[in-house]
């Protein structure tokens, strides 16, 4: 089983090292990086959430047990990195940003590749589930902390998820769900010639955007974020997903995959925004991608099993 989780896993860091290693060895530059993680972000998944969100069957499921499930292991790794960087005497903003680097998960760069990897199309509904939570709450949460931490308003950071692709694409799928459109031949075509695009796109902009962070700044919190969000995350998800909760396999397996995430790049900007914890956040995002090639194999043979 773990040789199959491995030929699931594999292919999908290949393309981030693929994406690192064209513009390492300055085949592609870093602006033509920045140009394909913006036509990720503003076209291609946008437009596979929407195509879901408008077309796919959802199942009569109460979600509050799976975001629970997720979430509460989430808020608990969020407080305990960030009263370790309270401990070494780092300010609010920046435990903050420690915090939620070793609670967010790259749920679009790897997380989606990962879940349609191994679930298939049926892990979609579970994708879109947690999605439209996901960003509003982590980047809600870390900008309502910094803003308490420095006594100024969030207003901005939350003008711009009300912007952002991702959930005006999702929001956009449901206004049309309920209105009960028929999707037109065309449309339907282009969403899934751009749809398809979204996975192999994605993984290589995260390669090619990996020159900007670095394993920097102190080891020691770098090394336990990275393991709080490998290791401690997907455990509590599954205890309580799994072992308390009694979710369905398709959405225990979707949220024990998303959790076992590497940070997300989100982690970074923030940091790079408030100009603090930037060499942590990138530390955590360098170390945790390159040790999830195995810890993510292995979450993914606990998925495959759930799925039997």
């Amino acid at each position: 089983m773990i040789l199959a989780s491995l030929a699931i896993v594999a292919p999908i860091f290949a393309l981030v090292a693929l994406g690192y290693g064209v513009v390492r060895a300055r085949l592609a530059s870093a602006e033509a990086g920045n140009g394909l993680s913006e036509f990720v972000f503003v076209l291609a998944i946008p437009a596979l959430l929407f195509r879901t969100v408008a077309g796919a069957d959802f199942p009569s499921l109460n979600p509050l047990p799976y975001w629970a499930a997720y979430f509460i292991p989430l808020a608990l790794c969020w407080t305990l990195a960030g009263l370790y960087a309270r401990r070494l005497g780092r300010d609010a903003t920046e435990q903050a940003i420690t915090g939620f680097a070793a609670a967010q998960s790259n749920t679009v760069m790897v997380g989606i590749p990962v879940i349609l990897g191994t679930l298939g199309d049926r892990g979609s509904v579970a994708i879109v589930l947690l999605l439209v939570v996901h960003l509003p709450v982590t980047m809600s949460i870390v900008t309502l902390l910094i803003a308490r931490g420095e006594g100024g308003g969030a207003g901005r950071l939350l003008r711009s998820l009300a912007l952002h692709p991702i959930l005006l694409a999702i929001f956009a799928g449901l206004a049309w769900r309920a209105a009960g459109l028929p999707m037109p031949d065309i449309l339907r075509t282009l969403l899934r010639y751009l749809g398809d695009t979204a996975a192999p796109c994605a993984l290589v902009a995260m390669g090619m955007s990996m020159h900007r962070v670095a394993l920097a700044g102190n080891r020691r919190i770098i090394a336990l974020v990275t393991a709080i969000k490998l290791v401690l995350h997907p455990l509590l998800v599954y205890v309580l997903g799994v072992k308390l909760m009694g979710l369905p396999p398709l959405f225990a397996a979707s949220a024990l995959l998303f959790a076992a995430c590497p940070t997300g790049i989100n982690a970074f900007l923030v940091a790079d925004r408030y100009k603090s914890g930037a060499a942590t956040v990138s530390g955590a995002i360098t170390l945790s991608t390159v040790l999830a090639i195995v810890t993510m194999t292995f979450a993914v043979s606990v998925a495959t099993g759930l799925m039997r």
